[in-house]
């Protein structure tokens, strides 16, 4: 987006609209720390703003200021497509294709004919919506967002609740700081948001101190499958259906579970294949260290995409055979993840 689509926008954005904001499929911390914190910033222009998203988010986010009024599609279809029929614009965060929303809410999305406006930090963006500020080398959503507020010069309405949205996005996609994309001013701007009243501490534990048994019964689980293929420095995890269902799986508990392969010594790809028999898929997330993009990786066999160092797929093959398949295709790329 350049000067004069801020003015613009600036200027459609002045008037009282109906606007829907959407986040993907899986909802992480980033996407619905963005939502929310766009939705509460639209709210004082006394727009009719409703979050809509996909599915449910894990109970880690549960506590996120304003995330009771968000509409999830699965739980309530007809409203929520409602919603997206009467919306005069519609927000895309965290996203830059509309398949990452699921099937059903696609159709809606593309029956449509809003002013769609796309913030997104993801490599290769579908080209949708009427205004695009994308921007694959920033850490998070979360981060493109402020620098979106910036550009309005909405400064000023940035408030607690939307610091500690905000924060909580940047933190989740940057693995607590730790990735190669969080630089200098990713902290200059963390450092706004705190004084802003972000409480770092109270967002920290939420979402990284609160275990139940059974995780931690089932992060055992995956620790004992965890396979090294030490000739292509690569490691996977592998977790079935029923070993879910024998620790009670619930939404968000597999989350991180892919870094303890990461982490181990000499390791700079990793995977976690994990059967969803619900959807007939299995789901899988790569992580990387260094050159080796696990973007393009997902992106070529597994009908995903993401970053160079994160990225998901997934796979309509079973377990055994997906995993065959990715056996299959690691020494192919021995000498990238040997240099």
């Amino acid at each position: 987006m350049n000067l004069n689509d801020f003015q613009d926008l600036k200027a459609q954005l002045s008037t009282s609209s109906k606007i829907a904001i959407v986040s993907h499929r899986n909802p992480d911390g980033d996407a619905y720390g963005s939502s929310l914190a766009l939705y509460h910033m639209l709210q004082q222009f006394n727009h009719e703003v409703t979050v809509v998203s996909p599915n449910d988010c894990p109970q880690f986010l549960k506590w996120l200021p304003g995330i009771e009024h968000i509409v999830v599609f699965e739980q309530d279809e007809s409203n929520g497509t409602a919603i997206l029929q009467q919306a005069d614009i519609v927000f895309t965060l965290d996203f830059n294709a509309l398949h990452r929303v699921g099937e059903k809410m696609q159709v809606v999305l593309e029956q449509i004919n809003p002013t769609y406006i796309m913030i997104d930090h993801h490599q290769q963006p579908d080209d949708y919506a009427q205004f695009t500020y994308v921007d694959e080398l920033i850490c998070s959503t979360c981060q493109l967002l402020y620098s979106f507020f910036e550009k309005l010069n909405w400064q000023e309405y940035i408030h607690q609740e939307i610091a500690t949205c905000l924060y909580t996005g940047i933190l989740t996609d940057t693995g607590s700081f730790r990735f190669p994309s969080t630089t200098s001013e990713t902290h200059r701007i963390v450092a706004n948001l705190l004084d802003l009243g972000a409480n770092h501490s109270k967002i920290y534990n939420a979402i990284h101190n609160v275990n139940t048994y059974h995780r931690m019964q089932l992060l055992g689980v995956a620790l004992k499958n965890m396979k090294m293929l030490k000739d292509s420095r690569t490691a996977y995890i592998t977790l079935s259906d029923r070993e879910l269902k024998r620790y009670n799986y619930q939404k968000g508990d597999t989350e991180g579970f892919v870094n303890y392969a990461l982490s181990l010594e000499n390791i700079i790809f990793a995977a976690i294949f994990i059967e969803d028999k619900k959807q007939g898929i299995i789901k899988i997330s790569f992580r990387s260290v260094g050159d080796f993009s696990v973007n393009a990786f997902a992106r070529a066999h597994f009908s995903g995409g993401g970053h160079i160092n994160a990225a998901g797929g997934r796979s309509e093959l079973n377990l055994k055979q997906t995993v065959e398949k990715f056996l299959d295709l690691v020494p192919q790329y021995k000498n990238e993840l040997l240099s």
